[in-house]
């Protein structure tokens, strides 16, 4: 006599077409409290038994009475909505908008979330290397954006993802079988020291030598350099106050926002050369609230107008082309040394070169809103009559 299943084990029949077929019980509906009845088959008796065991822990893990309601698009917009905004700040939510609306749903929001499968990412992964780029410029001369970028949303998609596998709304998380794209490193070029004289004259021919001997002496992001108000020069300590920064929101908008991390909120010293040059730059435009307002509307630059200008300005003093963004970037030899020639003060160069103590570390780090203390260095500058201070770090 044949041993009885228990209830939930499910029973197995040998159909008329020769297959077997494996029957359970997925859940119960909600709204009528009828059994929500699924099935498996098999070529063999053997086979059948595998998938409906197989099918019964996946009804462990997964509410069934829920996983239709959900596409990808659905489940992204929810979780967004739900999880994610309230829980990072503006800059970031909005980042993830433009992944989720811009790169993602076009491409699998249709999907249904419990049939998505790691080739389906996977391939949307090449689609957007191959095709995705949203701007028709790009500064790597790729078809799509960035390795980068294609990385950033594959980390959104797991973070979305591990989510819906806590809910019982998936088995299990696609993203673990794919393959994210590496990042690629972009070669940095920085100013050369013989160079820092024909680039400040070229931007002095028009008319923006203090916005970028600035930048240089104190490595703010451009949407950061574009935020400085009159209010944020501390005149008698010599430092400007980084509490914001000028970017584009999803729908392409400018706004005011929080600087990149909470590091990044931070006083920057300046040498008093900048601070003179600075009242004198005020004196200019005294009723303007902003530290440099646009020559043309009288408002804040747009951050990418000061990527434009920069790359006038190279093209102006013959140099070759170099990212604004490296211009934030010191010439060290490691991390753990200082070396970046300045150009100022009647065009006498400034050198530094000393050791930075370990427990120094976190100090550089908080002081100059950088975790990469390669990048920190950059800040490292003279502050009166050309001689450099760094005692305060050893």
């Amino acid at each position: 006599m044949s041993k009885r299943r228990a209830n939930g084990e499910g029973n197995l029949r040998k159909r008329s077409d020769g297959r077997w077929e494996g029957r359970y019980t997925a859940g119960y509906d909600p709204d009528t409290g009828k059994r929500i009845i699924k099935n498996v088959l098999g070529r063999t008796q053997a086979e059948a038994k595998e998938k409906l065991k197989a099918a019964l822990e996946q009804t462990q893990q997964v509410d069934v009475t829920r996983t239709d309601e959900y596409t990808v698009a659905t489940w992204l917009r929810a979780w967004y909505d739900l999880y994610a905004q309230p829980n990072i700040r503006q800059a970031t939510a909005d980042r993830y908008k433009l992944m989720i609306e811009t790169y993602t749903i076009p491409r699998i929001g249709k999907i249904k979330l419990k049939k998505l499968t790691s080739r389906d990412l996977q391939k949307m992964y090449k689609n957007l290397m191959e095709h995705g780029r949203v701007n028709t410029k790009s500064s790597h001369g790729n078809p799509g954006p960035s390795s980068t970028t294609v990385r950033s949303v594959h980390l959104m998609l797991h973070s979305a993802f591990e989510r819906a596998v806590k809910e019982r709304l998936i088995p299990r998380n696609p993203t673990d079988d794919c393959i994210a794209p590496k990042v690629q490193k972009v070669e940095m070029k920085t100013l050369r020291p013989e160079h820092l004289k024909s680039y400040l004259e070229a931007a002095d021919a028009r008319g923006v030598l203090l916005m970028f001997y600035l930048e240089l002496v104190s490595g703010l992001r451009k949407a950061e350099l574009v935020a400085l108000l009159w209010n944020d020069l501390d005149i008698q300590n010599r430092t400007i106050s980084v509490s914001k920064q000028y970017i584009k929101n999803p729908s392409g908008k400018l706004t005011l926002s929080r600087p990149k991390t909470e590091t990044s909120v931070r006083r920057v010293s300046i040498p008093q050369e900048a601070v003179d040059l600075l009242i004198q730059e005020h004196e200019k435009h005294p009723n303007s609230p902003y530290m440099f307002p646009s020559r043309t509307t009288g408002e804040m630059y747009y951050p990418d107008s000061v990527v434009k200008i920069h790359e006038k300005i190279l093209k102006d003093a013959g140099l070759e082309h170099i990212r604004f963004h490296d211009l934030r970037h010191p010439n060290v030899k490691s991390k753990t040394k200082i070396f970046y020639p300045l150009f100022l003060n009647n065009h006498s160069k400034i050198r530094a070169h000393r050791r930075v103590p370990s427990h120094r570390y976190s100090l550089l780090q908080k002081f100059f809103g950088k975790s990469d203390l390669s990048v920190c260095c950059l800040r490292i500058i003279a502050h009166t009559d050309g001689r450099f201070k760094l005692g305060v770090l050893t």
